[in-house]
């Protein structure tokens, strides 16, 4: 298992991560199969916001042995109300629900605190100026919590939250049908497959390259939600874009985006964390995904780095990948990044090095004109 620092935090976490919503249909002795086998594996870091009083026990009983290993998600503002899950930013139904999962969880802290599921600039405003985020420092400040996240679908309010200074890292949902669609306040909108059969989607949304950007520039982990997009991409019948992804293929696209950490995966059997944690072994061939986005009917990323690789190998070992990935995101905005300069500049092979052969473009599946690229990714960095 590879880990990676999250961000700021000084956290290091396993890049394959463990999604606890799905321990909501298994026992208490499954759960603690599926969570020593998790640990087995390597996997460290779990997210939690599930507020199913049976669950949360569970799950607290699964870990308790192993308290430490685990870097915990552990959701403020998802509440548990007449028996059914309810977003709140009610202060007092926060505190109870935070509250209850300490004492399930059998813990007098979460690693990282998130700041449940904001989805509408209105709401994100709200919570930082009003008691919630008065509530997560106080939380923070005893000890409770260590570090502040925060979970969303929407580019444009994470971008806020990365922003903020208050948020340290970011639960995000990330997939190839996912980066094609343009920002929401409405988390319906990531499942109409009307809005991805739009012919005006082409490669990944300004909106969510912005977020990278700034993400990368403040050392703001990202950790992915729903890289599979709930098991839909596995099938062509079922799939949002037509086509079909392995799980290797899924993970590899989520953990090839800039700024993420890790993916949080839900799973239902030990053979399920085997199949995430293959990814670790999987062949370049297992894990590209470069010939698959080339066959999506409705949209294309012609033209567009996917940082797939097939580039490679650069006669002078330029990471080619790296250095679009670094020029792309400068370009997002106005504004030249320091530190995303500085990341390019660092490389051992940058973009300075080009002889231009045009061995990468002859091998590159979208057609991208990496020599063209590599001259304005020189002018940019130079400035720098």
């Amino acid at each position: 298992m590879k880990y990676k620092k999250l961000g700021n935090t000084g956290l290091k976490v396993s890049e394959i991560g463990c999604g606890a919503e799905w321990f909501e249909r298994h026992t208490k002795e499954e759960v603690k199969e599926l969570v020593d086998y998790c640990v087995l594996k390597g996997i460290n870091i779990m997210d939690c916001w599930v507020p199913n009083p049976e669950t949360r026990s569970n799950t607290g009983e699964a870990i308790k042995d192993s308290r430490d290993y685990w870097i915990i998600q552990g959701h403020i503002g998802a509440t548990w109300q007449n028996n059914q899950y309810v977003r709140s930013r009610n202060i007092k139904k926060v505190k109870e629900a935070f509250e209850d999962l300490l004492f399930r969880f059998h813990t007098d802290y979460i690693d990282i605190g998130m700041i449940h599921f904001v989805d509408e600039v209105d709401d994100f405003n709200k919570i930082m100026n009003g008691d919630f985020i008065e509530y997560v420092h106080q939380l923070k400040y005893e000890g409770k919590i260590k570090h502040v996240g925060l979970s969303t679908h929407n580019p444009i309010v994470a971008k806020m939250a990365a922003e903020s200074g208050e948020v340290e890292m970011i639960l995000f949902s990330i997939n190839p049908a996912f980066d094609l669609l343009p920002a929401s306040e409405d988390i319906l909108d990531l499942s109409n497959d009307t809005l991805l059969q739009n012919n005006n989607l082409n490669g990944v949304s300004k909106e969510r390259m912005n977020l990278y950007k700034i993400c990368e520039d403040k050392n703001i982990s990202i950790n992915v939600m729903k890289g599979f997009a709930g098991g839909r991409l596995f099938s062509n019948k079922d799939s949002p874009l037509g086509v079909k992804f392995t799980p290797v293929q899924c993970i590899h696209y989520a953990l090839t985006r800039p700024s993420v950490c890790s993916i949080m995966v839900g799973y239902d059997t030990t053979d399920h964390i085997d199949d995430a944690v293959y990814y670790e072994n999987a062949t370049d061939s297992e894990k590209d995904f470069s010939q698959t986005l080339s066959n999506i009917k409705y949209n294309n990323y012609i033209g567009q780095c996917t940082y797939c690789g097939h580039c490679a190998p650069c006669k002078v070992g330029i990471d080619i990948a790296m250095v679009n990935k670094f020029y792309d995101l400068i370009v997002t905005e106005d504004n030249v990044s320091d530190s995303l300069c500085a990341h390019h500049n660092e490389l051992s092979k940058n973009a300075y090095d080009c002889i231009e052969c045009g061995d990468c473009e002859k091998a590159c599946p979208f057609g991208v004109e990496i020599i063209s690229k590599m001259r304005k990714a020189k002018k940019v960095f130079k400035n720098k």
